[in-house]
């Protein structure tokens, strides 16, 4: 199940699905580690003798946010049991702090008693081998812990704090766990169990006729007891009500801080914009590491997930953080890739958010030859946001620190990984993953890499240097022109694979990663052989069914639903891609007219996001219903830069702002001199 809301503040991060259910809370990194793991901890009802776990049937509502906060605004009813709930989730905005409102209002016209239940199901440091979850009397809340990491459980009625408490085994022996304790509407009070455990706590609440009250729970997290103790205390002392209220206004604060004009979008564009915002800081690690989802369902289908940290998805969201005004946020990651490039100058490909190589299915060696299991688009990637990212800090002391640990390294290897003959990037994973050549996006990259490469050394003063990149960038974009467009097709090709004889073999299967070539400024995106490739892409790659969207390639099959059909459907439709022809368009208008594919498509995806607003990975093709993890952040970032790049491009057109280079060809403004000009 994809997750409909996610929360977090750089080191603590929550899902949870839309029936108030955690599913996942990582600690101390963003990504790792997981200490819920995609089990439920569920919110039950007990009233009149009845007890029910929300979302258990009987159950109608909608999660969503507060308007421009990560602050969540969740509204469920039960008619059977006569009662509504209204939940305001969050993380605090500096404090490792879970807070809950869960506002209860009596659907009947007599007194009742209500009482709410929680429970929690912690498998700490994602192993439930030696977890203890224990009842502190002295302060009346519960608790799990296990060596450093300790989650305290606490809340408070009108009626007092804790009502009742269980702790119990779990998934151990038949043991199902203290959830069932629950269900008869009282807790039998067990104050510590060892091993496999889980806890469930109780609330008691007097509703009159037609009346609410509110109730207020909240997780502290920390790494000794008295460290999380005096987080409770924190919370106790400064009120969760009035806690709340601050996180709202932080974030309220946060998304206005660049003032962001949204000409002729629609409502639903800017709501979803001012959306996307907080979820993507909210992958943002504290120390850098800037994971791609953390949808722990996913380790349904391959028992891995997505909580990693890929340079690839790293670098497109610093670019767009950047250019949404937020350039601070995103300068640990650079040093996080520094501290993670190799002595060969590359990265790999991808990491834990801690630093550490990540898993990884690329090997050292392929039919009896070594090579380097790498995805070269993401070394390239990163020096490509870096330059970005100096033009709207002016950071010359970054690039100081970065040009001997990152750009140097990363530079001289992308200008010496190249074929002679061919003049294009040696072999290596496509962006997909998937397939081992010489592919357009990544060249590309390389280009667009050694052409910032090149400007950030020549600030400072190293023109030799940055000659030799641009001389490396053009020789590059000579090779892509003289191999990688065909004539007969009259398009540019996916890539293509070097035999062992040096043989050259094409792959023109449709990819809409060719719009690396205008996106990186390799040609400038009216360049009549860019136009042909992506009227193509646009023409070949839309799904045709009701759903719509732009799918990665002809015959992708991950997550694929049907295997029938390929014309109409030659993928799922994914955000990502739908917004790279969004961006085209943007780029090839001349009028405000000819913005409107662009619009189109923009107010296609506000359309196609789950209810709360959330943009997964990819969408089931027929129903639309989302597929793989959800949120991905990559989605949410693209939309950020493809909102950012359409304003722009209307601003232009109306005449308010002066015209840029990225406005015709996707490449971002020279402050400094350039490389030798484009073919």
């Amino acid at each position: 199940m994809p997750r409909d809301l996610v929360l977090g503040n750089g080191q603590l991060l929550v899902t949870l699905d839309a029936s108030l259910s955690l599913r996942d809370l990582y600690f101390p990194y963003v990504g790792l580690w997981n200490h819920i793991g995609g089990h439920r901890c569920n919110v039950g009802v007990w009233v009149d003798g009845h007890f029910a776990w929300v979302g258990e049937g009987g159950w109608d509502g909608e999660a969503g946010y507060s308007d421009q906060t990560l602050v969540s605004s969740v509204s469920l009813r039960s008619q059977a049991l006569g009662v509504d709930l209204h939940a305001s989730d969050a993380v605090h905005y500096q404090e490792n702090i879970f807070l809950r409102r869960l506002v209860v209002t009596n659907l009947l016209p007599r007194t009742r008693e209500v009482r709410l239940f929680f429970h929690q199901d912690f498998s700490i440091d994602e192993s439930d081998v030696g977890d203890t979850a224990v009842f502190d009397p002295s302060a009346g809340l519960l608790y799990h812990y296990k060596r450093d990491r300790y989650f305290m459980v606490d809340g408070v009625s009108s009626q007092g704090g804790i009502f009742q408490y269980a702790t119990g085994v779990k998934r151990f022996h038949g043991a199902e766990g203290t959830w069932r304790d629950a269900e008869d509407g009282r807790l039998e009070g067990n104050p510590i169990s060892q091993g496999s455990v889980d806890s469930t706590v109780s609330f008691r609440l007097e509703l009159p006729a037609g009346g609410r009250e509110t109730l207020w729970y909240w997780i502290a997290v920390g790494r000794t007891y008295g460290q999380t103790l005096r987080l409770d205390q924190f919370v106790r002392a400064n009120t969760p009500e009035v806690l709340l209220a601050q996180v709202r206004a932080y974030w309220q604060q946060w998304v206005h801080k660049s003032n962001q004009p949204f000409a002729d979008l629609p409502p639903e564009v800017s709501r979803l914009y001012q959306l996307s915002l907080p979820i993507v800081r909210a992958h943002v690690d504290r120390s850098g590491g800037i994971t791609a989802a953390n949808d722990s369902d996913i380790l349904q289908f391959n028992r891995d997930h997505y909580s990693y940290v890929w340079p690839r998805d790293g670098a497109l969201i610093s670019h767009a953080l950047v250019e949404a005004g937020y350039p601070e946020i995103v300068l640990p990651f650079f040093h996080f890739c520094a501290r993670a490039l190799t002595t060969g100058g590359f990265l790999l490909q991808k990491y834990n958010p801690d630093g550490s190589a990540g898993s990884c299915w690329h090997p050292w060696i392929r039919d009896d030859r070594r090579q380097l299991p790498i995805q070269e688009d993401e070394t390239a990637l990163v020096l490509w946001a870096l330059w970005s990212h100096y033009q709207k800090s002016r950071d010359t002391e970054l690039v100081l620190q970065l040009a001997p640990t990152l750009v140097t390294p990363a530079a001289e290897f992308l200008a010496g990984y190249i074929y002679p003959h061919l003049g294009l990037p040696r072999e290596t994973y496509d962006l997909w993953e998937e397939r081992r050549g010489v592919h357009t996006w990544t060249a590309s990259a390389v280009v667009g890499a050694l052409e910032a490469a090149g400007k950030l050394v020549m600030v400072l003063g190293e023109e030799a240097k940055a000659q030799r990149y641009w001389q490396a960038a053009k020789r590059i974009r000579e090779g892509i022109l003289a191999h990688l467009y065909d004539p007969a097709l009259g398009r540019f090709v996916r890539g293509l694979q070097v035999g062992p004889d040096g043989a050259i073999h094409r792959d023109a299967t449709p990819d809409a990663s060719m719009a690396g070539l205008f996106i990186f400024g390799v040609l400038p995106a009216s360049d009549a052989r860019v136009r042909a490739t992506m009227l193509a892409l646009e023409e070949r790659l839309w799904v045709r069914t009701d759903v719509g969207g732009i799918a990665r390639y002809a015959g992708d099959f991950y997550f694929r639903t049907s295997f029938e059909d390929f014309d109409r459907v030659p993928g799922n439709p994914w955000f990502i891609t739908t917004l790279w022809v969004a961006d085209w368009h943007v780029a090839m208008a001349t009028t405000l007219e000819e913005l409107a594919r662009a619009r189109e498509l923009l107010v296609w995806v506000s359309e196609h996001a789950m209810p709360s607003g959330i943009l997964p990975e990819q969408l089931h093709p027929y129903s639309g219903a989302p597929l793989s993890v959800a949120p991905l952040c990559w989605s949410h970032a693209a939309f950020l830069h493809s909102v950012q790049h359409y304003v722009r491009r209307h601003a232009e057109l109306e005449g308010h702002a002066a015209a840029a280079p990225e406005a015709s060809d996707g490449t971002l403004p020279a402050l400094l001199p350039t490389a030798p000009a484009r073919a």
